[in-house]
C-alpha cells in the first residue's frame, strides 16, 4: 500500500493519484525484453481461427460451443486438431479434419487486421532497442501467410514458433517462453510477456515472466500503475503497456 497524509489527500486528490503513479513507476524497471504472442495479441485472428474450427467441425456433424472454441486459443494447430477430433467422437482423423479446416482458415486469415496499438508498441520497442521475441503457437507456414500484409512484424527477429524443432512442448507448458528468453540471452523473470489466451498466460507464468493479459472483456482492467507484484495484469488495450514502457524509459533517463 502507498501511504499518504490524509490532509494532502483531501486537498490534492489529483496530486495524490499522480504521486501514486510515480511511486508505481519507481517500483518497477524496464523489462529486459518484451515477448509477444501473435494471434489475438498483435493480430486480430482469434475469432477467425475459431470460425475455421467451428466450420470444420460442422462438416463432421458437430457444433462447437463458445467455451470449447475459447479453450483452443493459444494452442498449436495439431494440439487443437486432436482436441476437436475428441469432440467430434473420432468421426475424422487429423489429416481429414485439417484438409477441411485449413482452406477455410487461409481464406479468413487473409483479412486479419492488427490489434489496436500493436504496430505502435512494436515500433517503439524497436526504436528504443528493447529486445523482442515472437512466441506463437502458429507454424512457420502459417506465420508467413498471416504476417505478409504486416511488414512491421518483421521488426521482431527472434521467434519461437509452434513447429520449432527446439520446442518440446507448446503452450500452456512454459517451454515456448523459456526458449525465447534463452535465445535472447535474458532471464525469463526480467521479461514482460504479452498474452491474450488462458493457455498462453499459463505458459508465461510458469516460465516466470511478468505477464500482461489483453482482455477487453475485463470488468476491472489494470490501468498500468498497479503494484509491481501484481501478476498477471489484465489490460483492455496495448496502449497501457506502451504508456508504462514510456514512463519507465523517462524515469530511467531522469535517474541517470
Amino acid at each position: 500500500m502507498w501511504a499518504f497524509k490524509p490532509g494532502r489527500q483531501q486537498s490534492h486528490g489529483g496530486v495524490t493519484r499522480l504521486f501514486k503513479c510515480r511511486r508505481s513507476v519507481r517500483s518497477m524497471h524496464l523489462p529486459a525484453a518484451c515477448l509477444f504472442d501473435l494471434d489475438g495479441l498483435l493480430l486480430d485472428t482469434e475469432p477467425l481461427h475459431g470460425q475455421a474450427w467451428s466450420d470444420a467441425a460442422a462438416v463432421f456433424g458437430t457444433q462447437l460451443s463458445n467455451q470449447q472454441l475459447l479453450s483452443l486459443r493459444g494452442r498449436r494447430r495439431l494440439d487443437c486438431a486432436q482436441q476437436v477430433i475428441d469432440w467430434i467422437s473420432g468421426s475424422a482423423n487429423t489429416e481429414q479434419l485439417l484438409a477441411v479446416r485449413q482452406p477455410i482458415a487461409r481464406r479468413l486469415l487473409s483479412t486479419a487486421q492488427p490489434m489496436p496499438g500493436a504496430e505502435e508498441l512494436v515500433r517503439w520497442c524497436h526504436q528504443q532497442s528493447l529486445s523482442m521475441a515472437l512466441v506463437t503457437s502458429s507454424s512457420s507456414a502459417s506465420l508467413a501467410f498471416k504476417s505478409a500484409p504486416h511488414p512491421w512484424l518483421d521488426l521482431i527477429q527472434t521467434r519461437v514458433l509452434g513447429d520449432d524443432e527446439a520446442l518440446a512442448n507448446g503452450k500452456p507448458a512454459p517451454d515456448p517462453y523459456l526458449l525465447a528468453a534463452e535465445r535472447l540471452g535474458v532471464d525469463p523473470a526480467s521479461c514482460w510477456a504479452l498474452e491474450d489466451s488462458l493457455s498462453g498466460t499459463q505458459s508465461a507464468l510458469r516460465a516466470g515472466c511478468q505477464v500482461w493479459v489483453l482482455d477487453g472483456s475485463s470488468a476491472n482492467p489494470d490501468p498500468g500503475n498497479s503494484p509491481s507484484t501484481t501478476n498477471p495484469r489484465r489490460i483492455d488495450g496495448l496502449s497501457v503497456v506502451l504508456g508504462q514502457l514510456q514512463a519507465l524509459r523517462h524515469q530511467q533517463a531522469l535517474d541517470q
